[in-house]
């Protein structure tokens, strides 16, 4: 993967980081699954918080912790998922997850790295990591870019 087609910001607050997925939200077609990378308090509920206003949500966005996927309507459905207790297949089916691949509305998955198989290869991926209490930096790529990164092609 060449050095241009992965994408790398910054954040120093909670704001910044909910600016910046608003700006990447004005970006996106309708369709998309985003599958966010990201340790505990990474900063993912913050990111989506911003990303749904960028989209025209104005519900209150929380984490999906134990209800699996909060739905929020926009112009298009925001389908957020936490993937953190997902272990299966059969898990992902439950949750609801395979009906929601292929409509006009968003896939937002938390925790996205523990259903990595499941992604669809167009999937975007965005990648937090902290830098102290509040700094974050941001990796931005398609899964098809992120396995030939990994892969050292």
């Amino acid at each position: 993967m060449g050095e241009t087609d992965l994408q790398k910001f910054f954040s120093s607050s909670e704001q910044q980081t909910e600016a910046l997925a608003e700006k990447l939200a004005k970006t996106l077609q309708g369709n998309e699954v985003i599958a966010m990378f990201g340790g505990l308090g990474a900063g993912k509920t913050a990111f989506t918080r911003g990303l749904a206003r960028g989209l025209g949500i104005m519900d209150g966005v929380s984490s999906p912790t134990f209800a699996l996927v909060h739905e929020y309507e926009g112009k298009y459905m925001l389908y957020h998922f936490d993937m953190y207790r997902i272990d299966t297949w059969d898990d992902l089916d439950t949750a609801g997850y395979f009906d929601c691949l292929g409509t006009d509305g968003y896939v937002l998955c938390e925790w996205a790295e523990n259903i990595y198989g499941a992604l669809p290869d167009d999937a975007l991926i965005i990648t937090i990591t902290k830098r102290g209490e509040q700094q974050r930096h941001f990796s931005i790529c398609t899964k098809k870019e992120y396995d030939e990164y990994d892969s050292g092609d």
